[in-house]
This record gives C-alpha cells, structure tokens and sequence, in this order.
C-alpha cells in the first residue's frame, strides 16, 4: 500500500486543528517548567538542609522517565482523592519533568557570571530579591538562551506523550484518523512534517532572540 497524497492532504485540516492544543500546552509547560526550575536552583544556592533536598528532587527528576510522571499523576492521585483533567496532568507531568532540567541550565547560567557582580550588588546594599532579579538573572538569561531553547522545543516534542491521556494534541488526532481508517503512513507523517516546521520556528525565534541579548550585552 503506498503513501496516498490524497488522504493526507484530507487528514491535514482535522491534525491542522489540534496545533492550538499542542502550542498551548507546549507554552504553558515552557513557563511552568522554567518558573519551578529558576525556584529549585534558588534554593539550592541556599544550602543547607533545603538544599540538599532540593538536590535530591531534582536528580529524582532526570533519573525517571516523563510517561512515570503522567502516569503517576493521572492514574495514583485519584486513589488518594485528588483528581486532575488530563490537560492540567499534562501541563504539571511536563513541568515537573522538564523543570529538573532547566534547574541545571540555570546553574550553569549563573555559574558562568563573574563573581565580581554578586559581590557588586551586595557592595550597593542591594536585597537578595533585587540582586536576584536586576543583577543576576538578566546576565544568567544571556548566558542561557540557547540551551533553554533547545529545551522549550524538546517540551513540544514531548507533547505526543499526552495521547496516552487522550489530550486532543497533533499526534493523538493523528491516530484518531489512523484508527479509523487503518492508514498510519499519512497522517503521522503530516503530523511529523507539522511538528518539523513548529520546531524549525522555534529554533528560529531562540536564536534571533539570542543574538538581541548578546548585541544589547555587548554595547
């Protein structure tokens, strides 16, 4: 059976459809993953008991897989009275999952910031949240644009994972079709070829807004 162009332009406008569903999904995932991840590595700075627990949660993080995190969140807390939809499960299982990661692209973020400027700030007696906020991150955001984008995408990317709790996103409409039809070929490579463009202009955007910090850092 070969690959029927027809069929796939007719299953276009039906996975064309759920675009909004992934790019919501991958954008609410994006800032929950990176405000948890910005508030883990702060902690941990803090040392102490906090931050040696915090070390911990966050190595638990990148040592279990994402599909361990839905599934937990999906399927373990109503045994425990605590019921979520399945597109807040899919927004707090990516979070989480990806907030481990992008804890560690801040800590390489600031870590790469001269020493001079933490020890500039407290010099002007500024607050640990001024110093934070005004002097760190927007040198820390230079630092780190590029591997947070290639993260930002690898959270699209991990939109399909939320088929398996039936989240209408591209992948899960894309075996709706398959399903019915018992054609897989076409629809899954046009939500392969969708995906590719979405990545593509992602990648795109990460490194225009790269170059900007690093001309505005430059004058």
């Amino acid at each position: 059976m070969g690959f029927d162009l027809s069929f796939a332009l007719s299953s276009l406008p039906t996975i064309l459809g759920a675009v909004g569903t992934t790019l919501g999904v991958a954008l609410v995932s994006c800032v929950g993953a990176a405000a948890i991840g910005f508030l883990f590595e702060m902690v941990r700075r803090v040392g102490g008991t906090a931050g040696l627990a915090i070390g911990f949660v966050i190595d638990f993080i990148r040592s279990t897989p994402v599909l361990a995190w839905l599934y937990f969140l999906y399927f373990v807390l109503p045994f425990y009275g605590l019921r979520l939809g399945s597109m807040t499960v899919g927004v707090m299982g990516l979070s989480l999952y990806y907030s481990g990661y992008l804890a560690e692209v801040f800590k390489a973020g600031i870590d790469a910031i001269p020493k001079g400027q933490s020890e500039a700030a407290w010099a002007l007696s500024l607050n640990r949240r001024d110093a934070v906020f005004y002097v760190i991150a927007p040198q820390m955001l230079r630092n780190i644009a590029a591997p947070l984008g290639n993260y930002f995408v690898s959270i699209l990317k991990a939109t399909p994972y939320l088929a398996v709790l039936a989240v209408p996103e591209m992948l899960g409409r894309a075996f709706d079709i398959a399903s019915e039809t018992y054609r897989y070929t076409e629809p899954l490579v046009v939500a392969g070829i969708i995906f590719l463009m979405l990545a593509l202009a992602i990648s795109h955007g990460v490194k225009r807004v790269e170059r900007r910090l690093l001309s505005i850092g430059a004058r």
